[in-house]
């Protein structure tokens, strides 16, 4: 993978609706906002589509979509949305690689990331991040000297949500990280706290069908199982928490693992 290539596409985008003045507050919508270009591909054809199955593809497009909102930030375009270019693939092996959403009706681990972003209304607000990458960064080198640790939050007047990523351009296994996440500015004196993760144990129906042996003709009981395994799962029961107006939240995350942070109050 190398997400550069894909942000610097986005980038030139944005440069050219700029270049042009009377395009400048027209809204923008970014197409086939996608790591690559071949959805109808699948992992026989090449393995690398493998991606597509597990977290490598949810972390991806955390990463990749909360960078677009820092490319809307630089170049100030009217940014309304980007869209993944999924398709429904029918009759289909299960797990074949294609870039969709879902196989067989189980849903993957890139729809939870989906779901994590439809949990966070109201603003936008700034997060900072020591020793973290910035667009620019990926956009010259890729993520490859080191793992995309990164954040992207948002507000309302009773809650604030948190999604946060450890992304890498080689999909390989590692000690997970601890990240402690500090939040400044709350009202609040007692916050419940409640995250949803997506790593190899949670949210992710792949890890479980190659469990199960990988059954091309699962079972009814099977297919149960890998339905609810689909679904975006908490990591633990939701907590309520003292606060005195700061707050610091420690998460271990491994890489390709993405992490929601809600707080209500």
């Amino acid at each position: 993978m190398n997400m550069g290539v894909q942000l610097k596409d986005v980038q030139r985008g944005f440069e050219a609706v700029k270049s042009f003045p009377e395009l400048k507050y027209l809204p923008v919508i970014v197409g086939e906002c996608d790591p690559e270009g071949c959805a109808a591909c699948s992992e026989k054809r090449d393995p690398k589509y493998g991606y597509r199955n597990g977290t490598m593809y949810s972390s991806y497009t955390a990463s990749s979509f909360a960078r677009i909102y820092e490319l809307m930030d630089e170049c100030k375009v009217n940014l309304k949305g980007a869209m993944s270019w999924s398709f429904e693939f029918e009759d289909q092996e299960w797990f074949a690689g294609f870039r969709e959403l879902a196989t067989h009706g189980i849903d993957k681990a890139v729809l939870n990331v989906f779901r994590m972003f439809s949990m966070m209304n109201g603003n936008r607000i700034s997060v900072k991040c020591d020793d973290g990458l910035n667009v620019t960064d990926i956009i010259a080198k890729g993520v490859r000297e080191k793992n995309d640790i990164h954040a992207i939050a948002s507000r309302n007047k009773n809650s604030l949500c948190i999604m946060v990523w450890n992304y890498h351009d080689e999909d390989k296994k590692e000690a997970a990280e601890e990240i402690n996440v500090a939040i400044d500015g709350l009202t609040s004196k007692i916050i419940t706290v409640t995250e949803y993760r997506i790593d190899s144990e949670h949210s992710n129906s792949y890890e479980v069908w190659k469990k199960m042996g990988s059954p091309q003709d699962p079972t009814t009981e099977q297919i149960a199982v890998l339905e609810k395994a689909g679904q975006l799962q908490m990591m633990n029961k939701p907590a309520k928490m003292k606060t005195n107006n700061k707050m610091i939240l420690k998460i271990q995350l491994p890489r390709q693992g993405v992490s929601l942070l809600k707080l209500d109050w």
